[in-house]
């Protein structure tokens, strides 16, 4: 009977204590909501109490009595102490500092000023002749400080309590200085909370640092489990591409979202700071080391040269008209039909201008490729030497969906671009290719075989201008790529769609196919097909479970998986094929650069290409969408019999599957009339 009532008791008592402390902790969280003059203002108010209670102890300790009395002059003394206290801490800045960041500096503060109160204390306490004890000040000079510095104390550790309910735990991957920065970054925070340093250095191991303690890299599997980790952060920017991708690869396998600081080339360059968490760079998944570039290679054709860039508002023209700004040319024209696109990339270059210090005169141009006459008066105009073709539709299944307008965007803009360059001298004319336009199952790649046969057709006559193209596989990270698609499909928590489990692809960074396309125009001698060894193609469904992985997840087949993201195979899309490839043949030859070959492939003569592209341009003007395809079959090698079968307008006209009926041919728009004559005057008909 006696142990029940006990045990009452004791509950009782623990649930007074609970809401006593709940009550405070209540208290607590309304007043760091309260604005901040009021918080300052309390918080004045409750120093200057612990001031009075400061003295009161002082007193009480020094006569070992709570009994304490004090007569006129002893009030007079507090009274004093309390205003003069008063003014100190505020002209001191003690409320100027925001409790939850208090760092060292706000501390030595809070000493100072109960230092000087102290000192304030023992002043009036000598003048006036005050009947206390002489060692009174000593005690208060302690009191009120465990009182002032420990109540900010407390309240930092409960907001820092509170934050770190909320946040998310995480390792931070690098105990050196990038990750010691990141450590004081979040702690500034309430996003993360950095629970463990894991570094590969043997004499940083079990050692402590700014409170952290540093683990191997074979315990982490163990340290996500007992932490709950949810995010590991590399603070490695210094470390090579091969370690990172060891490392990366040593946490695909772990049910945590693996992020990283920029590298240590975009801190130097001041571009980024190691606060600026963000997701595994796209070079990191490529599985691969990028080619390095050959700056005399790059310098070549752009150094002191007037540059101009058509379709500069894309993925690869925009990163072109980046890397050509650093090479120093003497001015550097934009082409784009996007107004945005072109908006977009200007005001970009511009801030990259003035961030360098760089001279260079920009020029943004709103124009088509397929006016050949605006692009004859920019070349002569500005007396253009070098040109780099980036301008084309490349979504497969688009230009599938819109037959006529992509071979007219593809072929017929980069004649009507090389034709103008070659009128007006231009030196060197690179065309930007793709892997697609080898043995094409569809329009687009097709249209770039096309369009490269007619630049080696254009190659073969007497001209002052270099025309060569360089061909690679996917980019990175590019618009339409399968990178952001997965990312956004992952984000919202899935399915990521993959078109086949045998699909596979040959990929490079966008960085790197921009500097190949810089190179490769140094390298031409006229009709070149510059291609990069590229390694193996990597497998797509490879890549999404990889991304998938890093970002935390699984796929629903991990038994242990908790989070799953489902991948789901949607079946190839008009016009793709499983495998890319980057030669027609086997024929190739070395270049000045130890990572890109020179492909010897065939070319039309100038009686065919002139009779096809008769053909073609009248099958465009007519949306003959049959007769355009007749026409790429008999040119391209390896394209076959391709039927157009989703074309929009064909579709809708119930062409689909009828044979085509040759038609009179239309009256052109006056840029395709003058085109026109243009191939009679480039390929005069030899048959």
């Amino acid at each position: 009977m006696g142990g029940d009532l006990l045990n009452r008791l004791g509950d009782c008592v623990l649930q007074a204590i609970s809401g006593v402390l709940g009550s405070l902790r209540d208290a607590l969280g309304k007043l760091v909501e309260l604005p901040r003059n009021i918080k300052q203002a309390l918080l004045l108010v409750l120093d200057m109490v612990f001031v009075i209670a400061a003295i009161w102890a002082a007193v009480a300790l020094r006569q070992g009595t709570v009994g304490v009395g004090f007569g006129p002059v002893e009030i007079f003394c507090v009274a004093f102490t309390v205003i003069v206290s008063a003014i100190i801490f505020l002209r001191l800045g003690l409320y100027r500092a925001v409790i939850r960041f208090m760092g060292q500096q706000a501390i030595w503060a809070v000493i100072t000023a109960v230092s000087y109160s102290t000192l304030v204390l023992a002043a009036a306490v000598f003048l006036s002749q005050a009947h206390v004890p002489r060692a009174m000040p000593f005690i208060y000079w302690g009191i009120a400080l465990l009182l002032i510095g420990g109540s900010r104390l407390v309240a930092r550790a409960y907001y820092q309590a509170k934050l770190r309910s909320l946040s998310r735990n995480v390792i931070i991957y690098g105990a050196g200085e990038s990750g010691r920065q990141l450590l004081t970054a979040l702690h500034h925070g309430d996003q993360y909370r950095a629970v463990v340093f894991v570094d590969d250095d043997p004499r940083l191991q079990h050692s402590v640092i700014n409170g952290l303690q540093v683990a191997r890299p074979e315990e982490i599997k163990r340290l996500i489990g007992e932490h709950n980790i949810t995010q590991v952060l590399l603070a490695i920017p210094s470390a090579s591409p091969e370690r990172r991708r060891e490392i990366i690869n040593s946490l695909v396998g772990l049910p945590v979202h693996v992020r990283t600081v920029p590298k240590i080339n975009e801190l130097v360059a001041g571009r980024a700071s190691v606060n600026q968490i963000q997701d595994i760079d796209l070079d990191d998944l490529l599985g691969r080391d990028p080619v390095p570039p050959h700056p005399e290679l790059i310098d070549r054709c752009i150094t002191d040269k007037v540059v101009m860039v058509t379709g500069a508002g894309g993925s690869i023209g925009s990163e072109l008209c980046r890397q050509i700004l650093t090479s120093g040319p003497r001015e550097l024209l934009l082409l784009d039909n996007s107004e945005y696109a072109l908006y977009r990339i200007e005001r970009e270059l511009r801030d990259l201008k003035q961030a360098t210090g760089s001279t260079l005169e920009i020029v943004a141009l709103l124009g088509s490729v397929q006016d050949q006459r605006r692009l004859e008066t920019v070349y002569s105009t500005f007396v253009v030497q070098t040109v780099y073709h980036a301008a084309a539709y490349k979504h497969v299944p688009i230009v599938e969906y819109n037959v006529a307008e992509g071979v007219a965007n593809n072929v017929f803009g980069t004649w009507y671009a090389a034709e103008a360059a070659r009128k007006a001298g231009v030196e060197t004319f690179v065309l930007v290719s793709t892997d697609k336009a080898v043995r094409p199952t569809n329009v687009m790649g097709a249209s770039k075989r096309f369009a490269e046969m007619v630049l080696q057709g254009l190659a073969q006559r007497d001209t002052r201008t270099r025309f060569c193209m360089v061909r690679f596989g996917n980019v990175l990270g590019s618009s339409g790529s399968v990178v952001p698609l997965f990312r956004e499909q992952i984000a919202t928590g899935g399915p990521v769609t993959v078109t086949h489990p045998e699909v596979s692809r040959y990929f490079m960074s966008i960085q790197e196919a921009a500097q190949l396309v810089l190179q490769a125009g140094a390298m031409g001698t006229g009709g070149d097909v510059f291609v990069l060894d590229m390694g193996e193609p990597v497998r797509i469904i490879e890549l999404a479970r990889r991304m998938i992985r890093l970002s935390g997840y699984e796929m629903q087949l991990d038994s242990h998986a908790q989070d799953h993201i489902q991948i789901e195979f949607i079946g190839l899309r008009p016009g793709e094929k499983l495998r890319e490839e980057l030669l027609l043949g086997s024929d190739v030859t070395g270049t000045g650069h130890p990572m890109i070959m020179r492909a010897e492939e065939e070319c039309l003569s100038y009686s065919q290409i002139h009779r096809h592209l008769t053909d073609l341009m009248h099958y465009c003007d007519t949306m003959d969408c049959a007769g355009i395809t007749s026409v790429l079959n008999a040119a391209v090698s390896g394209f076959g019999s391709h039927e157009v079968r989703h074309d929009h307008v064909w579709r809708k006209q119930g062409m689909v599957g009828r044979a085509t009926v040759p038609k009179a041919k239309p009256k052109t728009l006056p840029s395709a009339a003058s085109s026109h004559s243009n191939v009679q005057e480039l390929f005069p008909d030899k048959s």
